[in-house]
């Protein structure tokens, strides 16, 4: 088996367990600040990753990694999980699930940016296509217009395709479970207040769904999912990899319809399946290497 292919693998492993990111969140919503949700999750996740790194004896990161590791912390500890959270207090998860279906562009974008991969011209032209499928999407879902929810979704896109694309870099440095766990580590002092501020009232008894829910987040969505995820694009390259991340909206819609219940529209399929065959095609095209 190719490294490409390994990468391909892992990286879809890692994108079944994102997909159930949005339903989980939206589900809590209801109980939880977003504030709590995005920075809360960090928190329990950056503890058993600080265990994992004194446990394992791992070699602090030099001055150029740890510059790194802060631009992935801003961009996959902080950005995407509040701004998702945000996002879902006014916006189906399935919803969610489409607008995000722009990732995969956009970080192969950031991961270009970054590194010396160099996508061919059919690859952009493929990944353009899916991206105005995307922007269609939301403005026929908000009868015209973007909604409040989907231009927090947008800013989590952008945090995420950052982190995404730096990740990936850095995880061929370092590894790939060490570097989310050394970014959680070291966002730890700046989120623990602003999290421990909006937590909810322990006295007040909470489903234990709604517990369960939060735990899947901060151990997977927050930790577990990005040890296959970084390595995924460490040995597979980022901007191929993150083209598994076409799969993330079909995981998304059938998890809203199956954990939260929610009514799934046919444009939502039409839109989703329009989307994973363009970025499908694209995932065909050539990327070369700079010289």
């Amino acid at each position: 088996m190719s490294e490409e292919t390994r990468g391909m693998l892992l990286g879809a492993v890692a994108v079944v367990l994102f997909g159930l990111t949005l339903p989980a969140t939206r589900f809590i919503v209801p109980w939880f600040d977003p504030i709590f949700i995005g920075l809360g999750r960090a928190v329990v996740a950056a503890i058993l990753a600080l265990f994992l790194l004194v446990l394992t004896r791992q070699k602090l990161p030099n001055r150029s990694q740890t510059y790194r590791l802060f631009i992935i912390a801003l961009g996959v500890v902080v950005g995407f999980p509040v701004l998702s959270a945000w996002a879902m207090q006014s916006v189906p998860a399935s919803h969610g699930g489409v607008v995000l279906g722009i990732l995969p562009l956009a970080t192969a974008i950031a991961g270009v940016i970054i590194s010396s991969e160099k996508p061919s011209v059919g690859f952009w032209l493929s990944g353009l296509v899916g991206s105005a499928l995307v922007v269609a999407y939301a403005l026929f879902q908000g009868v015209g217009s973007f909604q409040v929810g989907d231009y927090a979704l947008l800013g989590a896109i952008f945090s995420a395709a950052i982190g995404y694309a730096v990740g990936g870099q850095l995880s061929k440095e370092i590894g790939g479970w060490q570097v989310i766990c050394w970014a959680l580590v070291f966002a730890l002092p700046f989120i623990f207040i602003p999290a421990w501020l909006q937590a909810p009232d322990l006295s007040v008894s909470l489903p234990l769904s709604v517990w369960l829910s939060f735990l899947y987040l901060a151990l997977v969505s927050q930790l577990i999912g990005f040890f296959l995820w970084n390595k995924g694009l460490a040995i597979g390259g980022v901007a191929r990899v993150s083209q598994v991340q076409l799969i993330q909206p079909f995981v998304t819609i059938v998890a809203s319809a199956l954990l939260i219940n929610e009514a799934i529209e046919m444009s939502t399929f039409i839109f989703s399946l329009l989307v994973v065959v363009t970025v499908a095609i694209g995932k065909r095209m050539p990327i070369l290497t700079k010289e």
